[in-house]
Order: structure tokens, then C-alpha cells, then sequence
């Protein structure tokens, strides 16, 4: 059996099942590796805009079947929706088990207030024009797809992977300008309510951040993603870690030239097929 490292608290966002830009083989190796008690997967976990039946990898089924080993395992997940699974909205404030589907979730953790969500509420563009949401996520996608194959071709010539999108981001100010008002409008509103700590996604830009206002005092934290960054936050022992991939030893799968994947472990398998 794998030794998992045991945690408090894992918050996962962005994750786009679905999608050709998820790096669902290096998740599964990393949700193989950790057991938390509590896991919040912070919307767009599954990409239904990206969804199309002719692309669903095995690994993705493999991120799906890591969750359910988990809640298995006593780990209870709470499912936070975003904008790219926002089909699921009709559902929310379901329970199944130690499953909960919520769209916003304030919680208390350690004597600490937490206002956890995904984050696209801010997005006018998401709000008010779904169709050039959609458009801009298309064109999202064939950037993800034309980095894929610039990293085989650098890869094969020994040279570090580069990420196009992220370069993009960070060079193109109306971009940087709107990453920071998302985080300057979620710090204020938590500070406006008295939260302790205010968690999201949407924007795959992974950060802790304290603030102080006078007297109040604001932790923004938010996951990243696993399209671009592939991070995590890891909290354990009153302590909030920001963790990428591979930044810890963890076991290396590697995927054979034909495409196959990795097989699942013999504990993924038995608890599978348990009852």
C-alpha cells in the first residue's frame, strides 16, 4: 500500500476534466500520494464547456476514481461549483455521503472563519456574455494544445518545458490589471464580512496573500490549477502550504510511447470493487 501523506485539508480548483489542457496523469499521481480529512475541489473540476464524448482520456477516469477512493477512505469532499461545470448549479446543497455540492461554502476550520468559492461571480464577461466566454475559452484551448506540442518538440532536445499561456498572462497588462482587481474585490469583500480567510479559483493564479486592514486582517488564498501551474493548497497543523507538482519526491509514473497509461494500483482497484 502507498504511503500517503496525511493532511488536514486540501483545496483543489480549476482541475478541467475534459478539456485537452488537464494534466489529469500528474493528478492522479498526486491524489495517490495524500490522504486530507476534508478536500475542496473549488469549481471547474469537470470542463462540461470542453466536454465532448470522442475525449476522455483514462486518466481522467482515473482522477474520478481517486476521489471516490478517497471518500472511501473517510475523506469528505466538498464540490464547489464553477463556471465550466456550472450544469451542476440545478444540483446544489446535495449531500451524497460525504459528499456535498454547494456554489459557496463558509466554513470554520481550526477556530477560523473560511469563505470558500470559485470565483467567476466577478467576471462580467462571464455573467453577461456566455457565448465570448466560451469563444475566449476555444481559443484558450488550441494555446494549450499549440504548448503541448512545442514542449514534446523541447523535451526531445533536452530543454526545460515552457508554459505559453502563463507567459501571455504575465506580459499582456490588461490581463495582470484584471488578476489583480479579482484579488483586490474578493480581499475586500471578506474583509467587509469579517472572514478570516477567503479561498478561490478561476483565475489559475496560485497565491497566499495576508492582508492587513487597520485592526482586520485577511488571508487570500487560492489554488491555481491543473491546466498550467498544477498546485495545490495543503493545509496541516494550523499552517496553509502552497504545493506544485512535482515539488515534493513523489512516485514517477511514466507513460509508455504508445499512449497507454499507467495501470491503477492494487488498493485503487480492491476499494473499487468493494460494495
Amino acid at each position: 500500500m502507498t504511503d500517503r501523506r496525511k493532511l488536514k485539508a486540501v483545496v483543489l480548483s480549476d482541475i478541467h476534466l475534459g478539456s485537452i489542457g488537464c494534466h489529469a496523469r500528474e493528478l492522479v499521481d498526486y491524489l495517490s500520494s495524500i490522504e486530507p480529512e476534508l478536500l475542496f475541489l473549488n469549481g471547474d473540476i469537470i470542463d462540461v464547456w470542453a466536454f465532448n464524448k470522442r475525449f476522455w482520456p483514462v486518466s481522467h477516469t482515473q482522477v474520478l476514481q481517486q476521489l471516490l477512493l478517497l471518500m472511501s477512505r473517510g475523506t469528505t469532499i466538498y464540490y464547489l461549483t464553477g463556471n465550466h461545470d456550472d450544469i451542476l448549479r440545478r444540483y446544489s446543497d446535495a449531500m451524497l455521503g460525504n459528499l456535498h455540492l454547494v456554489d459557496k461554502l463558509v466554513i470554520e476550520l481550526d477556530g477560523k472563519k473560511y469563505w470558500f468559492f470559485h470565483g467567476d461571480v466577478f467576471d462580467l464577461t462571464m455573467r453577461n456574455s456566455r457565448w465570448l466566454a466560451r469563444l475566449g475559452g476555444m481559443g484558450y484551448d488550441l494555446l494549450i494544445l499549440l504548448n503541448r506540442s512545442v514542449n514534446w518538440v523541447l523535451q526531445r532536445l533536452g530543454r526545460e518545458r515552457i508554459s505559453l499561456s502563463k507567459r501571455i498572462k504575465h506580459s499582456v497588462k490588461r490581463a495582470v490589471a484584471y488578476i489583480s482587481e479579482f484579488e483586490k474585490t474578493v480581499i475586500s469583500l471578506a474583509l467587509e464580512q469579517g472572514y478570516d480567510y477567503v479561498v478561490c479559483g478561476h483565475i489559475h493564479q496560485p497565491e497566499i496573500k495576508v492582508i492587513q486592514a487597520g485592526r482586520r486582517k485577511v488571508i487570500y488564498l487560492n489554488a491555481g490549477d491543473w491546466v498550467e501551474n498544477l498546485t495545490a493548497l495543503e493545509y496541516n497543523q494550523g499552517t496553509w502550504k502552497l504545493f506544485t507538482y512535482p515539488a515534493i519526491h513523489l512516485k514517477k509514473q511514466q507513460s509508455p510511447s504508445n499512449g497507454q497509461l499507467y495501470p491503477l494500483s492494487a488498493e485503487l482497484k480492491t476499494n473499487l470493487m468493494q460494495p
